[in-house]
């Protein structure tokens, strides 16, 4: 691989997360070529994005000058072949359709340069299914931002059986002046992101249907219980706070309720059984001596006192203070948990507690 170090890109899709993309790459420095389905949508996309910064920038959301750096580095091209003609870097971003990502990863494959790195921003869809579109597949992987792409920090890189490992080297480079935090994580569907959302997503729905809360009173405690936490820490550093010989005695209420997919992991448990119960004992999946414990509740406590007089500024959510949209029902739905049938209106939702 010869390109050491990326300072040109292409974003070959300009709607949402290709346009957010675009200028989070045009305000960390680089040059930006844009394109689209047709010119036309491309040019229509490219003033969009312009108006968004003088927005972003007048909002306090981009810093002062961005309005102007992204009319100096974004640039509108007349067609795919133009925008990635000449770059370090493809980045393309066209709906998460595999046939269409297919379709288009052939095209920047011919056209781009023999050493450019080309990258696909799918969120679900593995490399070695996308990687079919490329010859050359060393110079292939995922780099998943996520939405809003001007303000999610973390980045998913994704390698394929064949992708050169000096290809992720550049691109977490790029990713690191850019501000982002890049995790490496293995070829499957859905990476890692998705997996875990998709999953709290279908077992919030399982609630609901089971009539154990409403959708507000789901989105209530997630928001202002772990997900709270979820900011600072990930599920393995908050089981290692809060025991894991506690989440190991959960896990046994949870079994006798829901049968065995809500069984203690095997991990877990393995974990447990060498002694390990967090930073109860100093470790647990992490090791923490006296002192690094000591750093960490200091910091926990802060970050979590701060959270809290953030959200106090910012106040509720438009949804908190909005009613939720009647939901088709099954005609084996459970009454709902205030007693209401499906055929009675429920009490509007009240405001969410940070």
């Amino acid at each position: 691989m010869s390109v050491q170090r990326i300072e040109t890109v292409a974003v070959v899709g300009t709607g949402y997360m290709g346009g957010g993309i675009a200028q989070s790459l045009a305000l960390a420095g680089l040059h930006v070529q844009l394109a689209d389905a047709d010119a036309e949508t491309t040019a229509r996309n490219h003033e969009r994005l312009l108006r968004e910064g003088a927005v972003f920038e007048g909002a306090g959301l981009f810093p002062r000058g961005a309005a102007d750096l992204l009319a100096e580095r974004l640039h509108p091209c007349g067609s795919l072949e133009e925008a990635v003609a000449d770059v370090d870097l493809v980045e393309e971003a066209v709906p998460e359709v595999p046939a269409l990502k297919l379709d288009v990863l052939r095209q920047v494959d011919a056209a781009a340069r023999a050493d450019a790195v080309i990258g696909t921003n799918t969120s679900t869809i593995p490399v070695k299914v996308l990687s079919a579109a490329v010859e050359d597949k060393s110079r292939f992987l995922t780099v998943h931002f996520s939405n809003p792409a001007p303000f999610i920090p973390g980045v998913e890189l994704v390698s394929g059986e064949h992708t050169d490992p000096a290809v992720v080297e550049v691109v977490e480079e790029l990713l690191a002046r850019m501000g982002r935090r890049s995790a490496q994580v293995a070829d499957v569907p859905g990476f890692v992101l998705n997996r875990l959302q998709f999953v709290l997503l279908k077992e919030a729905m399982a609630v609901v249907e089971e009539g154990v809360a409403t959708p507000q009173d789901v989105d209530t405690v997630v928001s202002t219980t772990f997900g709270f936490r979820l900011p600072f820490f990930g599920p393995f550093a908050i089981a290692d706070m809060a025991g894991l010989d506690t989440y190991v005695r959960g896990y046994g209420v949870l079994e006798e309720g829901f049968g065995e997919r809500l069984s203690a992991p095997r991990l877990l448990t393995d974990v447990v059984d060498a002694g390990r119960h967090g930073t109860k004992n100093g470790g647990g999946f992490y090791d923490l001596g006296p002192e690094q414990l000591e750093e960490l509740v200091a910091y926990r406590d802060r970050a979590y006192h701060r959270m809290r007089q953030l959200l106090d500024e910012l106040g509720p959510s438009p949804l908190a203070r909005a009613g939720m949209a009647r939901l088709p029902q099954r005609d084996d739905a459970p009454p709902r948990p205030d007693g209401t049938t499906p055929e009675e209106p429920q009490a509007q939702a009240g405001p969410l507690t940070p």
